[in-house]
């Protein structure tokens, strides 16, 4: 997992052949975009571009993927998005390659509370569970990228 800020997303490019273009992507993003999906390198690299409101952790799930990582960039509001180490959790939906996700049990031990808002970004990798969409002391309409890269 990188969580940083958008203005330092240059020392992370050469991470990855998709992570120029999708940097890009995410710093001339239009807030006024409709909720939807973005090809920005073919299906291998992919924006999608979602508007909610964050809720109690109880009504979140844990998941991970296994095919595509993610980078995730909120515009508005705020969330807190839970983090640990995909082999400490046990699964409680079997992994859909469709779908590429796999969900978990919530933990039982503390974990990391990631906070993010405006200005940073987030990569997770498949050994990065990831709970997104925690409301923090109270709900927030969110206006979130999530970038899907083909690892």
């Amino acid at each position: 997992m990188i969580h940083d800020l958008l203005i330092h997303s240059a020392k992370y490019e050469k991470l990855h052949p998709h992570f120029p273009a999708a940097f890009a992507w995410l710093k001339a993003f239009d807030t006024s975009t409709p909720d939807g999906k973005y090809e920005i390198a073919g299906t291998d690299c992919v924006a999608g571009v979602q508007r909610y409101t964050t809720k109690p952790s109880s009504e979140k799930k844990w998941e991970a993927h296994q095919v595509f990582g993610d980078i995730q960039v909120v515009y508005h509001g705020n969330e807190t998005c839970g983090h640990t180490d995909v082999a400490r959790l046990t699964s409680n939906e079997a992994y859909s390659a469709s779908k590429d996700v796999e969900k978990f049990s919530a933990p039982l031990f503390q974990t990391t509370q990631l906070q993010l808002s405006s200005g940073y970004f987030t990569i997770f990798y498949p050994q990065d569970a990831h709970q997104p969409g925690v409301a923090n002391a109270a709900a927030s309409e969110v206006l979130k990228v999530v970038i899907k890269f083909k690892l």
